[in-house]
């Protein structure tokens, strides 16, 4: 089955900045895929570009089979994009909300009424239906949202954008767009997602990308990017700030190895391939006289580990705040 999404050598600038560099995605077909990097990486650009609404500078994208610059129509029937904000009518009911994008997308009268049923159900919004939509929770406003772009007969939306969709949102609703998202992927949908939360990623992605100065710096699943990039963590509690400094020095002169400090809660985490061999050697490295360490623990690695390995040497976010 060919890629629902696929990039190569896609470059972007506006004006003397280079936003997009060269930039090589592959996105498999009714998978969830991840892009992350810091703010002002081209994320957004990303998107903007593959969802039609930006033509880039050069190389070529396709989405779901269509060049994103010669067949924009057609790759705009095969596509959904939701915001970081939902746009939903917040004076109209959800099913008010779902039937007037319906009907505005080409659906008969009672081919809308239909098509929203099927979604009001399938997104757990059926007892809301009728309610004012300025009456509903941020993760069913997300719903919502979701929803309206999925509108169309299902077979034609295969690939949904969703650029930070979480933002703002509270626990609870964050969980509730996971779960919408996890349908939508089990229901053959390509998902492309842009997101701050690491752990988000972690749950829902099969592959992320992080992207750094506009081009791709690691790719994978997101195991492989734990074990690749930052294995297990040691993280040292020291007895007193003089002993936090010592601890610090040792790990920077190549006593130890180098170390994510934070010094507001006097811990030092240190990388490690989780042995007892080797947490045992750095502990001798960093504290020989067995002074300065108070306690100790082992973390296995997240993608928070990942993202800084990867991104911490990167220049300054330079991706224009409003992307026209």
């Amino acid at each position: 089955m060919p890629p629902a999404i696929e990039t190569t050598g896609l470059s972007k600038s506006y004006g003397t900045v280079r936003v997009l560099d060269a930039l090589d995605l592959r996105v498999e077909t009714g998978t969830v895929f991840a892009l992350l990097g810091p703010n002002g990486a081209g994320k957004t650009t990303t998107v903007r570009i593959l969802a039609t609404l930006t033509a880039p500078d050069g190389g070529h994208a396709r989405v779901a089979g269509h060049d994103v610059v010669t067949e924009r129509r057609a790759v705009r029937r095969a596509i959904s994009l939701t915001g970081q904000y939902a746009a939903v009518d917040e004076t109209l009911t959800g099913a008010e909300n779902l039937r007037t994008t319906a009907r505005l997308s080409g659906l008969s009268r009672t081919a809308a009424a239909r098509r929203t049923d099927e979604l009001l159900d399938r997104f757990r919004l059926t007892d809301a239906r009728d309610r004012q939509v300025k009456t509903y929770s941020g993760g069913m406003r997300r719903r919502l949202d979701l929803a309206a772009g999925l509108v169309r007969d299902p077979g034609t939306t295969r690939v949904v954008f969703l650029d930070e969709p979480t933002t703002g949102l509270d626990p609870r609703s964050r969980q509730e767009l996971w779960d919408a998202v996890r349908e939508l992927s089990a229901h053959g949908t390509t998902v492309f997602l842009t997101t701050q939360y690491l752990e988000e990623a972690d749950r829902l992605a099969h592959r992320i990308a992080v992207l750094g100065d506009g081009r791709t710096l690691a790719e994978g699943t997101p195991a492989e990017l734990k074990d690749r990039y930052a294995g297990h963590r040691l993280d040292l509690t020291a007895r007193d700030p003089e002993a936090y400094l010592r601890l610090t020095a040792r790990a920077g002169d190549g006593t130890g190895a180098p170390g994510t400090p934070d010094p507001g809660t006097l811990t030092l985490g240190v990388p490690t391939d989780g042995t007892a061999a080797h947490v045992r050697a750095l502990l001798d490295a960093l504290d020989p006289h067995r002074a300065d360490i108070e306690r100790f623990a082992l973390h296995t690695a997240t993608l928070d580990d990942v993202f800084l390995s990867l991104t911490h040497r990167e220049s300054p976010a330079k991706e224009p705040a409003r992307v026209r």
